[in-house]
């Protein structure tokens, strides 16, 4: 059997009898979707047990303070960054932030994988907040929201993490990166859907991320998927030109692009530049 084969037969039957080794959600974004569900809970109260998390506060006053908030006066404390996002997007975004720890491993070869699959992720995640930030200025009474395509952009490839763990038992699989992206490109989707379901996400999410990839489901409306599948055109992951033209064209219909061209002007590349600042 061949390498590549062994390692997607291997897959396919732990998924099966689920025993794959999913990752765990980070303690603090637990704590925090967990209090953002408590209906008791208050803007101070949040404050405080994202204060306990360093790196949590910092992405806090990141967002809080960049351009998709499109706030002038700077947020200096988490209080302050926690009444200006809400109490409705934090558990989304919170999470979003939290997600950078889930891309660790101890083996430098996984490592490197992961380091590269999160730049890949907040590549796309990128380009989508930008988008829908564009787009919202105009549709301001559009059900889609910011924190929502943030957290589901970041979350979009989570599927590549058990792979990558399963992959590291067989270390033949990184002699030939062709196998394992075979692996990833066949398996990501589905067994993301299992990480977000193993961590509570709401069906809207695990959807988006199972379906993402799936190009023969075009929602008619502007939708979560448009903005994440833009992002994929913008750096080169969907590989079929004319298939990546007719969805440009299809996003300009809806009005997610103002026009074909609108991903290369300046504006859209300096906005991207300082969402992608936000996760570094």
């Amino acid at each position: 059997m061949g390498t590549e084969n062994a390692l997607y037969t291997i897959l396919i039957e732990k998924i099966k009898q689920d025993s794959l080794v999913l990752p765990t959600l980070p303690e603090i974004a637990l704590k925090v979707r967990q209090a953002a569900d408590d209906p008791d809970i208050n803007l101070g109260k949040m404050s405080e047990i994202i204060g306990h998390d360093p790196a949590l506060s910092l992405g806090m006053l990141k967002v809080a303070n960049s351009a998709m908030l499109g706030r002038s006066v700077k947020a200096e404390t988490v209080n302050q960054a926690v009444t200006r996002i809400g109490l409705r997007q934090i558990k989304s975004i919170a999470t979003a932030m939290a997600l950078k720890q889930v891309f660790i491993s101890k083996n430098k070869i996984v490592s490197m994988y992961l380091n590269k699959s999160w730049e890949k992720t907040v590549d796309v995640a990128s380009v989508a907040i930008t988008l829908m930030t564009f787009y919202l200025k105009k549709h301001k009474h559009s059900p889609l929201t910011l924190d929502t395509v943030t957290l589901a952009a970041l979350v979009h490839s989570i599927g590549v993490l058990p792979i990558l763990t399963e992959a590291e038992k067989h270390p033949d699989i990184f002699a030939n990166p062709t196998f394992l992206q075979q692996a990833i490109v066949k398996l990501a989707s589905d067994i993301g859907a299992e990480v977000t379901k193993a961590w509570g996400f709401s069906d809207e999410f695990i959807e988006l991320v199972k379906s993402w990839s799936d190009l023969t489901i075009l929602p008619a409306e502007a939708h979560y998927l448009d903005f994440i599948r833009a992002g994929a055109i913008y750096h080169d992951i969907f590989k079929n030109e004319a298939t990546c033209e007719v969805l440009l064209k299809s996003y300009v219909s809806k009005d997610i692009l103002p026009e074909l061209n609108f991903m290369d002007s300046d504006e859209f590349k300096d906005m991207v530049d300082d969402v992608k600042a936000m996760f570094t």
